[in-house]
């Protein structure tokens, strides 16, 4: 079932959407597979995201001119990488056009047949469950089979640049009057 989301806004312009959303940091994930030849295939977004916790479902946006997407599509699988502060290489490859984008890039493949890239901070397989059309993306629902993460950094995103999330130091004990 696909479900075409339009809007009827003002003119916004594409420069000025892409800055302010630019200040918003995304994780960089690697959704991965394989064609029906066993050949590793796979892209990057930075719009992966929990969707719900009961059942256990994902989601993540894709660019309608994807050349990778309708093969994973009709796969009906796929994993979700979540790439360490490590693997910008790795990022840099799959974000790429071309078929060597896997050339140099280590992984294993899961239970459900798809590709685990090795030193990710996590990896979520999952079936595709249902696409809507949003605009000029598709947006993809999945639901997860399987999990596990590691103690990795995630490679982040934000403004152009890549980077990792710093934590700040617990704030001291207030002091307590007595």
């Amino acid at each position: 079932m696909s479900i075409i989301v339009t809007s009827d806004t003002p003119e916004i312009d594409p420069a000025e959407y892409r800055k302010v959303f630019g200040a918003l940091p995304t994780g960089v994930t690697a959704i991965t597979g394989l064609t029906v030849e066993g050949k590793p295939m796979g892209f990057v977004v930075g719009t992966f995201m929990s969707l719900s916790l009961e059942p256990p479902l994902v989601t993540f946006c894709v660019d309608k001119g994807s050349s990778t997407w309708p093969t994973l599509r009709s796969l009906g699988r796929f994993t979700a990488n979540i790439l360490s502060t490590e693997q910008l290489p790795i990022c840099r490859a799959l974000s790429r056009k071309g078929d060597e984008k896997f050339a140099g890039v280590d992984y294993e493949i899961g239970e459900n047949g798809t590709p685990r890239i090795t030193g990710a901070t996590a990896w979520i397989d999952c079936e595709v469950l249902s696409e809507v059309v949003a605009g000029d993306h598709y947006m993809i629902v999945g639901g997860v089979d399987s999990m596990q993460a590691t103690e990795e950094e995630a490679l982040l995103f934000r403004g152009g640049k890549f980077g990792d999330f710093n934590l700040w130091p617990a704030p001291a004990p207030a002091a307590q009057k007595g």
